[in-house]
């Protein structure tokens, strides 16, 4: 058993390979914390390492009258409330028949269990044995208002993640409102952390960002109705000396796709107070007797190996125990999209062009994207009818699927089922049915507006509409878009003290939709993409493996955007393609190889029209396809590691490693030239190092492990650019693919 119980002391240690969590029964029944971090020997009693109040402190308010110690507001707690001593923010508040959001909730009783149980209604994290994870549920109770509260706790001990999650469950006879329904609380001893998130926005996603925690509150959020490509659902904690490989850091990522809070308080003791949950901006969700409210779950993870050993938890954790189904351990296939080739403007015959070049070089899934439905000629109308345009594909897209079919290739279409254009039938015959505001002007994204899947109706017009083509034709990807965010929120179908539900009722929608179609059709790889970047969380891999890591396909930005991508999610759930020059988001031209060795570290494809390049670049391509073919399953599930990040220099490189350590890829890139740089070597990770590993290229070499770590390849110097350089070719933009292999 990985999760202990001292019964004396009433101390809970979650104890994994690496990681112990401990947390007490405090004297007034509510839940104190003790330690995170590296792990720690089982005791008896972990008293010695509490910290209480031991002098009477000024305008400190104490929790029993007569006691003078015990404040809530020095004691570092689980799962705190608000208004009995503690005036940091809380995890959770509700609000009472009576006005009051005063809470005391006391601790009933626990269990501890092999395995792990599902959440109803949200993606989690799951265990194939029972043997894998160990599970703690505490039960908490409000005598006065007879509410309860059950914090769940799985520990995965050999991947050293932790996971949680809460249950509000309203036992009383009255309506409540949940006000604040937060996953997690963690009060750490003090504040000498450095904040690291993931920002940008459409086109330059999930950027790093660092900055040191000061006292107050410091966070990130989303408000949009979608995670967002603004803020992703994940902050790191990090010590001042922390490096790629080296070093304490604390991730947390919450597996949600709605509206989010990840915040961190340094109150005036240099306690950071870590909250993550669902935004409690505009939340409120009423709970009328004997009704549920689940919580989605969260994800903690505690490294001393610096940024890549955190990265290296979370993307085991999500590859093997949170992506499901067929496609969880599958090798991806290479695709080719049309949209860059044509957007709108294609026919059958045309797909048909594309088609052939493809097949020639070796693509695997030809994707048709938007355009294919009726009367959908630009992004104007039709959202909400999928129905095949029969000017464009005459049999339909089982016609257009069954002769792609017949040429080698697997077919794969594009859906955006959330929107509606208000050109479209379903609006004429369902206008309540997008979130609006009655007797307000909607404002409108790209032309479209949002269909309310807090509505049942909804979604299963949705599901019906979908699973008809699905079933009728031979699919075998589906590309899931959303191209806006929510606004003007509000639902013809829920009463006004319940619009405040909408936007995670909206959610369950779209979740229980995808369950729904994902069970039924487990042989379709789905995509999910939201104008790009937009909705990369855990809770949408859970039903679709792989996101569109980025609208932006520029070989330069991806370098940013995938480095940053990775610090929390697995190569082979980010999609990275080929695409034309100049780049049709930023206009740079760069090379086909360089484009191509920096979408090597995901699920490789293309978007461009192949009729139109030379010769020349068409049998570049068949290389590429069958370089990523060969050395596949080593890219999508090895180990990966960050050498060089683009957020610091000139220079990015990363690498991915085997599972027996006897295989390796590195790339290295280089953005603009420089003068006269002198000679550069690159040190390399996560290599055993007494292999003797041989360095391919037109002169191979050997170097062991050791050497290769501790002083690195040596670059060539031409790679660096320079004046007297003997050819007139631009040397900014520069990759190249190191492959190591143990003979």
């Amino acid at each position: 058993m990985s999760i202990y119980f001292n019964k004396d002391t009433r101390e809970f240690h979650l104890q994994g390979m690496n990681v112990s969590y401990i947390f007490n029964i405090l004297k007034n029944n509510h839940l104190g914390h003790i330690y995170f971090g590296k792990k720690i020997n089982h005791r008896e009693s972990f008293s010695h390492l509490v910290q209480y109040q031991t002098e009477r402190l000024p305008l400190t308010t104490c929790v029993f009258e007569g006691d003078n110690f015990f404040s809530l507001e020095t004691i570092k707690q689980e799962y705190p409330s608000f208004g009995n001593s503690d005036f940091r923010d809380p995890a959770f508040q509700i609000l009472q028949d009576n006005g009051s959001r005063i809470t005391n909730f006391e601790y009933v009783s626990h269990e501890i269990y092999s395995g792990k149980t599902k959440l109803q209604g949200l993606p989690a994290t799951y265990s194939l044995n029972d043997q894998e994870v160990t599970t703690l549920e505490i039960l908490m109770e409000d005598r006065l208002i007879n509410i309860q509260i059950k914090l769940t706790y799985s520990l995965f001990e050999e991947i050293d993640a932790i996971t949680r999650s809460v249950l509000f469950i309203n036992k009383s006879n009255k309506n409540i409102a949940l006000l604040r329904a937060l996953s997690i609380c963690v009060d750490f001893p003090d504040a000498d952390f450095e904040l690291l998130h993931l920002s940008g926005t459409w086109g330059k996603e999930r950027h790093i960002i660092e900055r040191e925690l000061v006292h107050g509150i410091q966070s990130v959020s989303s408000a949009r109705g979608a995670s967002s490509a603004h803020h992703n659902p994940f902050i790191a904690l990090k010590r001042k000396n922390v490096t790629e490989n080296a070093g304490e850091i604390f991730g947390f990522n919450l597996v949600y796709s709605g509206n989010f809070l990840a915040q961190v308080e340094v109150d005036h003791y240099d306690v950071s107070r870590v909250l993550m949950g669902i935004n409690p901006f505009d939340f409120k969700w009423i709970l009328e007797p004997g009704e549920q409210f689940q919580t989605p779950e969260a994800v903690m993870v505690y490294s001393d190996q610096g940024l890549n050993g955190m990265s290296q938890i979370f993307h085991e954790l999500y590859r093997t125990r949170l992506i499901r189904g067929k496609w969880k351990d599958k090798p991806r296939p290479i695709l080719i999209n049309n949209w860059e080739a044509t957007q709108f403007d294609f026919d059958e015959k045309y797909i048909q062009e594309l088609v052939e070049p493809a097949k020639e070089a070796g693509i695997e899934l030809f994707v048709l994207d938007d355009g294919w439905f009726d009367r959908r000629n630009d992004d104007t109308s039709s959202l909400g009818d999928w129905t095949p345009d029969k000017n464009k594909l005459p049999d339909g897209i089982k016609g257009v699927a069954d002769k792609i079919n017949k040429k080698g290739l697997k077919f794969g279409l594009w859906f955006e089922p959330e929107m509606i254009n208000k050109k479209s039938n379903l609006y004429k015959k369902h206008p309540d049915w997008l979130i609006h505001v009655p007797d307000r002007n909607p404002c409108h994204g790209r032309n479209q507006y949002i269909l309310d899947f807090s509505r049942e109706e909804v979604v299963e017009y949705i599901y019906k509409s979908i699973s008809e083509i699905l079933k009728d034709s031979s699919v075998s990807y589906v590309k899931w878009d959303m191209n806006r965010n929510m606004t003007d929120i509000g639902s013809a179908n829920l009463p006004p003290e319940r619009q405040q539900e909408v936007p995670h009722r909206y959610i369950l929608g779209l979740y229980s939709l995808l369950e729904r179609l994902t069970n039924e059709f487990p042989d379709i790889l789905f995509e999910s993409c939201a104008s790009g970047g937009g909705r990369f969380d855990p809770g949408m891999l859970y039903y679709m493996p792989q996101t569109w890591t980025s609208d932006d396909t520029d070989a330069v930005e991806r370098l940013k955007i995938q480095y940053g991508t990775s610090l929390v999610y697995p190569l082979n759930s980010m999609g990275a393609h080929v695409t034309a020059v100049p780049n049709h988001q930023v206009k740079r031209i760069t090379s086909l190889s360089m484009r191509a060795e920096v979408a090597y570290f995901g699920c490789f494809g293309y978007e461009l029209d192949l009729n139109k390049l030379a010769r020349e670049e068409i049998e570049e391509i068949k290389g590429q396809i069958d370089f990523y073919k060969k050395y596949r399953e080593l890219f999508q599930f090895g180990s990966f590691y960050r050498l060089l990040s683009p957020f610091e220099g000139n220079r990015t490189a990363w690498m991915v490693v085997s599972r027996d350590k006897k295989n390796a890829i590195v790339g290295n890139y280089r953005v603009l030239s420089l003068p006269n740089q002198g000679f550069e070597s690159l040190k390399l990770a996560g290599l055993e190092p007494e292999y003797k590993y041989e360095i391919s290229g037109s002169n191979p070499y050997y170097m062991y492990g050791s050497e290769l770590m501790n002083k690195g390849i040596c670059l060539k110097q031409s790679f660096s650019g320079g004046e007297f350089n003997n050819h007139d070719k631009s040397e900014d933009f520069k990759s190249e693919i190191f492959i190591l292999k143990v003979n």
